[in-house]
């Protein structure tokens, strides 16, 4: 059998079972926290959003018909569908650095990566637009820069890139970073590509797709650039190891520790001239993903970061490891030993998680105060609001039919989450519209939602829920808006016959004073 077509069919059984492992996934997990923010930004489409920019919406968009099909699988579903193409994507790359047998080891280590094939193939999430469009510009980078500037094959490439950078870009902003890495390549390697007019002309694309970004941000005072700005301000920090060590523990983590070794070793194989890889390949990956990675671990030392933040420059150095692994394991295994144990490792993690998430399989909380209950166990951030939501319509449509509340109340909350998840699992089934009381900086979005719902009118009812998780109650503030503020109900949220977790509801009856808009209204200036 062919070599080429041999690997090809391996990594096509590859796409298959891991798309049908995290079809399953998508369809039986709960949202976690960020996932279910991010649905309102398919609910209430912008060119930008407060957090992000606006491809997570489009995606959500796509998948489940604007919003027709709203359920976890279908909201979900682009993420199944591009982690399916990026494995494809990576078995190119595999095969353009070295041969097929390296394709078929890099799309294995990228099948095997929780962040590559889950955090993003499974969740839904800015990095899963993120890292199609990342993926598929760096091939193209692999196959243009190294070449002549005046082939016309490469240089056509180039406005692609552009493209494809732009749309990264309108993802999540750390996409630039793939333009450093060009233009580091071209200064100091391939200097003939300053002549090319299409260098210039990717430029210009990709400056074209930022223009959603600048014009939602000129319409709110720049609002997205200063919260970003504000997360990576150095400014008045000291040191802290303990921010470093857990952010490095979380990437190695997140891109299984398996593979992070492999990278590790390729990486130190290649410094030492060890390894059998072109140098211009090599020098693409690595001007294409460590800067990202070195960015953030540098921040990490004065600062809290999250793990996620360097995973696309991580995921990039997947080819080399599988370099290493393709030169140094000649093994006459198909899959060799210590891929298999990536494999095995993954696999363990992943059931392992779900075991936890749907059953408890271990106890992680031993808290025995009553509005506390779960507070140490985070797999129960992904657990419960469907229990929580079903109970919530009873007590709903009870207090209506009593006549305690307003058949047009809604619902209220002070954070983005857990707002959005009682959002989507009990406010929206029950036909109740949700607000955010509060200050930008915590209720992010809904600040937008609530102008767009028509804004707070007196005498109002509202709904306001907490979790024994994040137990917080109504705010001071709460009782001046409201005439009053009443405990009303505690839904008790089951793990097979043990209670982890309790969701208490307050009834905030007739508003009497309008809580003051975070935003003016030109939606424009933050207050």
């Amino acid at each position: 059998m062919n070599k080429s077509y041999k690997y090809r069919s391996y990594v096509i059984y590859l796409i298959l079972i891991s798309t049908i492992i995290r079809g399953i996934l998508a369809a039986i997990l709960e949202f976690g926290n960020d996932e279910v923010y991010y649905r309102l930004y398919a609910l209430y489409p912008d060119w930008s959003h407060f957090d992000h920019p606006l491809m997570v919406g489009l995606f959500i968009q796509s998948t489940t018909l604007n919003l027709l099909l709203q359920s976890e699988f279908f909201i979900r579903l682009s993420s199944v569908l591009t982690g399916a193409v990026n494995i494809w994507i990576m078995y190119k790359i595999g095969s353009l650095i070295k041969d097929h047998r390296t394709g078929f080891f890099t799309s294995l280590l990228y099948a095997t990566s929780i962040y590559a094939s889950f955090i993003t193939g499974v969740f839904i999430l800015p990095d899963t637009p993120q890292g199609l469009f990342w993926i598929l510009a760096l091939y193209l980078i692999l196959k243009t820069l190294p070449s002549n500037y005046s082939e016309s094959a490469s240089s056509l490439k180039l406005p692609v890139i552009g493209l494809l950078i732009g749309l990264g870009i309108l993802s999540k902003y750390t996409t630039v970073f793939l333009w450093f890495g060009i233009g580091l390549y071209i200064l100091f390697f391939n200097r003939k590509w300053l002549k090319s007019p299409q260098l210039y002309q990717a430029v210009i694309i990709t400056v074209i797709f930022l223009m959603p970004i600048l014009i939602w941000n000129i319409q709110n005072d720049f609002i997205s650039f200063t919260f970003h700005s504000n997360r990576v301000e150095l400014s008045g920090y000291s040191i802290n190891p303990d921010y470093f060590l857990t952010e490095l523990i979380g990437e190695i983590f997140y891109n299984n520790p398996i593979n992070y070794i492999l990278i590790i070793i390729g990486l130190t194989a290649l410094i030492r001239g060890k390894l059998n890889i072109n140098k211009q390949y090599s020098r693409i990956l690595l001007l294409s993903g460590l800067p990202l990675v070195f960015t953030f671990l540098m921040f990490s030392l004065f600062r809290r970061t999250l793990p996620h933040w360097t995973a696309p420059g991580i995921t990039t150095l997947i080819p080399i490891a599988a370099v290493y692994v393709s030169q140094y394991y000649n093994e006459t295994r198909v899959i060799p030993r210590v891929i298999s144990a990536s494999v095995i490792l993954v696999i363990m993690t992943v059931f392992l998680g779900i075991a936890q998430v749907n059953y408890g399989l271990f106890s992680l909380d031993n808290t025995t105060e009553y509005h506390r209950l779960g507070k140490n166990d985070p797999t129960l951030d992904m657990y419960g609001y469907n229990q929580a939501g079903e109970e919530f319509r009873k007590i709903v449509a009870r207090d209506v039919e009593n006549g305690k509340m307003s058949k047009n109340s809604i619902l209220v909350g002070s954070n983005w989450f857990p707002l959005a998840n009682f959002d989507y699992y009990a406010a929206s089934p029950a036909g109740i519209k949700s607000y955010g009381i509060g200050h930008l900086s915590r209720i992010h979005k809904y600040a937008w939602i609530n102008n767009e719902q028509g804004g707070f009118a007196k005498g109002m009812d509202a709904y306001y829920l907490t979790d024994s998780r994040e137990y917080n109650e109504p705010e001071d503030s709460y009782y001046d808006y409201f005439e009053e503020v009443i405990p009303s109900d505690t839904i008790q949220i089951f793990r097979g016959d043990r209670i982890v977790k309790r969701v208490f509801v307050y009834r905030l009856k007739n508003l009497i004073v309008i809580p003051e808009d975070v935003l003016d209204k030109n939606n424009r200036n933050v207050r």
